[in-house]
């Protein structure tokens, strides 16, 4: 990491965090914290350019074959990937294979561009967490060690307490809210080497009253009905929410063409 850094080009490789759901915009598409990341670069550097490859619901097997090739033939100077995690939510997962499919991808990331971005992802507090933070946990380790041996650089959002309040996650309890990927945008930006622009961004919000017995019944069944539910039938029927998605943004063009 170095202080101050300029950089000309950045590519996002990943899924739905790394699309950036759910930070709706007006017309009905995401923007997310690699968009925010982007516009930040670009501001600072003149013709800087950028590519999001990711779409949501890939699984580390569809990121490996789909847009680890093409990110590392764009040859930017900043590469961020994030992936695995669809996968430790499954009801069976085979860590050792993912971990296989993550090291492959760092393999082929690191040496194409200047600087590889790894994470280890936020974490909502509730009991999706709870169940599944063994393997999380087991997924993060792995990152940790492939960006020893590789000179990538890890952003630890899992360990940041302000991103674990429930508050910074959308309905679904999947995503992040707008306020979510800004936090995000500014530890990546961090963790790069640039100037803080929000030193806080780690802190938890201020407290508040929780909501009542009947509210978060209420919230509980709308999530039910309206999230877990399609879900489930997603994963009974081997189906991906973004099963014909093309990328986000699919080649390296200077950002204000995309903006």
């Amino acid at each position: 990491m170095q202080t101050n850094p300029t950089h000309s080009s950045l590519v996002a490789v990943g899924d739905s965090f790394t699309e950036g759901m759910s930070d709706l915009m007006p017309d009905g598409t995401y923007r997310g914290w690699a968009d925010l990341l982007a516009a930040r670069m670009a501001a600072r550097t003149p013709g800087f350019r950028y590519a999001n490859l990711a779409v949501r619901g890939k699984l580390i097997q569809q990121i490996v074959d789909e847009q680890v090739d093409v990110a590392a033939a764009m040859g930017a100077d900043v590469i961020t990937l994030v992936g695995g995690l669809n996968d430790t939510l499954r009801p069976k997962c085979d860590m050792g294979r993912v971990r296989g499919l993550l090291e492959e991808a760092v393999e082929k990331l690191a040496p194409a561009c200047r600087q590889l971005v790894l994470m280890r992802s936020p974490g909502r507090q509730g009991p999706v967490l709870a169940r599944f933070r063994p393997r999380m946990e087991e997924l993060f380790a792995c990152v940790d060690e492939l960006a020893a041996r590789h000179g990538a650089i890890v952003v630890d959002l899992y360990g940041a307490p302000s991103l674990s309040d429930p508050r910074m996650w959308d309905v679904d309890r999947l995503h992040l809210t707008a306020e979510g990927h800004r936090r995000v945008a500014e530890a990546v930006w961090q963790t790069l080497g640039y100037d803080p622009e929000d030193a806080e961004w780690h802190t938890p919000m201020p407290a508040t009253l929780p909501p009542g017995w009947v509210m978060r019944r209420v919230a509980d069944a709308r999530f039910a009905r309206q999230h877990l539910l399609p879900w489930i039938g997603r994963r009974l029927t081997g189906r991906s929410s973004g099963d014909g998605l093309p990328p986000k943004r699919p080649e390296l063009l200077p950002y204000e063409e995309l903006a």
